[in-house]
């Protein structure tokens, strides 16, 4: 019969488990020095050894010809532990045996001698779980145990249990393995399977463990039914996006282009994606490039290791840290949220529209986002404009192309290749507008026209800004078309990329030739001035 591989390569000895040397050096010393003591706690996440090396002291402390604190593997004792048809040695579970009168049966029988072995081992896994009156029933025996008596008790959950078990407990805590390691141990596990298990594949799959040796081993035991173990099928068996997908979502979030998030959104979930997964894995590039931003030296380390540094730091030229936060408020509350939401799918769309929308939202996040944005623009010596990049992602389409550099900007949409113009004064704006260039054999430009075809593509709250000059003022010259718009929460509005693509794509119709669009700052001192005739058709004015 099968046998999963998580069983089938259980640690036998203390030499075999991985990662976790400051415990099984201390308890092999301990075995061989006889130096043991009547209780202890392991604490640490799933799939870290707890049970393991309980098991292991559990057939050590027993065990009839131990080998340098390790169990001998071979003396009827070790080979009745492992088989469990020694009975002196009871592992429970506390998930399923938590009440007081589970812990009285335990007493009642803990005191008699052990028949077959040395010691009587009791190994009380997921141990928080206990009610509150079966601590306290455990509490008298785990102080002032028989000497044959050993208790070796397994949390996750160390804050659940109470400050008088742990006084009288041996504590040692389980670390996570740290990704390199189990993917060496996965790699020897596969040459020994026969598994055709490529590097890339196992670095993978133990990222997704998440510092547990069992999960990487359930995870290669679910892809090892490929066979040909590499990235692809291990993202196609787990259900996961890719490094790449997600990537080429958030390169079209920072293009503002909703529509082609939502067909990208919409094609994962056809594929069978979970909406969840899908934003934690969004989240997770963000948090990456985040540590790129705060700690450039030690980001891959810090990083989880699903990006190159190049894709970091591509997204990383793009992005503030305030932005970067910002989304992940976003995106955080968005998860937390999908656990009630009655359509998940749904509300992860209108998560994924908000971040096309505005990524930093309403609150002091967002506005932290919008004002680092400002300061880095100023610090750069540039315009305020958008911030998108008019390539595509380079790391998208193929399979793993390079990057642009750490100090490598990509050119910004509508801009030419040189430094945009500065933002003109008021009598060269009207000289501008009085003396327009000459066109020959195309339409020239004309502002109240392009409004109006315009306004249909324009969010609502900038539709009725184009008639008022003190908000919108448009300079045209030749195939430029200025917008110089009145400074605030406006002028980010018409900087986005959307807007400008709007306002090129119905100018070069309109014209029949290619347009560029600039947008600026419109100054105090160019704004139109109204006349007194013209203020005084105003009720609320009068003069004296």
């Amino acid at each position: 019969m099968y046998q999963a591989l998580y069983r089938k390569w259980r640690p036998q000895t203390f030499d075999q488990v991985v990662g976790q040397e400051h415990i099984t050096e201390t308890l092999k010393n301990q075995v061989k020095n006889g130096r043991l003591s009547h209780a202890y706690i392991f604490i640490g996440t799933r799939g870290t050894g707890k049970t393991t090396c309980a098991r292991i002291l559990a057939k050590a402390v027993n065990c009839e010809h131990p080998v340098d604190g390790n169990p001998c593997g071979t003396c009827p004792a070790c080979r009745g532990i492992s088989e469990g048809t020694i009975m002196d040695v009871v592992e429970l579970d506390a998930a399923s045996n938590n009440g007081v009168d589970n812990v009285r049966a335990l007493r009642e029988e803990a005191v008699f001698s052990p028949a077959a072995v040395k010691k009587r081992v009791y190994i009380i896994d997921e141990v928080h779980m206990l009610s509150t009156p079966a601590f306290n029933a455990l509490l008298k025996i785990l102080e002032e145990p028989p000497a044959h008596l050993m208790f070796i008790l397994a949390t996750t959950e160390l804050q659940k249990v109470p400050a008088t078990i742990l006084s009288r407990c041996q504590r040692h805590s389980f670390r996570r393995i740290d990704t390199p390691r189990i993917a060496a141990y996965l790699e020897k596990i596969a040459e020994a399977e026969h598994f055709d298990l490529s590097h890339d594949a196992a670095e993978l799959i133990a990222r997704l463990a998440d510092g547990g040796v069992r999960d990487a081993l359930s995870l290669l035991d679910q892809c090892s039914v490929s066979e040909k173990i590499d990235v692809e099928s291990v993202y196609a068996t787990m259900g996961l996006a890719g490094n790449r997908r997600i990537a080429r979502m958030l390169d079209l979030i920072l293009k503002h282009d909703t529509a082609a998030v939502l067909k990208e959104f919409a094609g994962m979930w056809m594929d069978g994606k979970d909406p969840a997964t899908l934003l934690g894995e969004l989240n997770g590039l963000l948090r990456d490039t985040l540590m790129l931003h705060v700690a450039p030296k030690a980001a891959m380390e810090l990083a989880s290791g699903s990006y190159d540094r190049a894709t970091l730091a591509y997204f990383s030229q793009r992005l503030t840290a305030e932005e970067l936060m910002a989304a992940m408020d976003t995106l955080q509350r968005a998860i937390a949220g999908l656990r009630d939401a009655g359509n998940p799918k749904t509300a992860a769309e209108l998560c994924l529209v908000s971040l096309c929308t505005d990524a930093g939202g309403d609150g002091v996040s967002g506005l932290r986002a919008r004002i680092s944005r400002l300061e880095e623009e100023l610090a750069r010596g540039i315009p305020a404009r958008q911030a998108a990049c008019e390539d595509e992602y380079p790391n998208i389409p193929q399979d793993e192309p390079p990057a642009p550099g750490d100090d490598e900007l990509p050119e910004a949409d509508g801009y030419p290749s040189e430094e945009p113009p500065e933002a003109v004064d008021e009598e060269a704006a009207l000289a501008a507008e009085e003396k327009p260039e000459p066109q020959t054999g195309e339409h020239k430009l004309n502002w109240e026209e392009l409004s109006e075809a315009v306004k249909p593509r324009l969010p609502m709250e900038l539709r009725f800004t184009l008639d008022d000059r003190n908000i919108v003022r448009p300079k045209i010259e030749g195939d430029l078309l200025q917008l110089l718009v009145q400074p605030g929460f406006k002028l980010e509005r018409f900087k986005r990329q959307d807007v400008t693509e709007s306002f090129a794509q119905e100018a070069s119709r309109l014209t029949g030739r290619e347009i560029r669009v600039l947008v600026g700052e419109l100054r105090e001192d160019s704004r139109p001035q109204r006349s007194v005739e013209e203020l005084r058709g105003f009720k609320e004015v009068h003069f004296i």
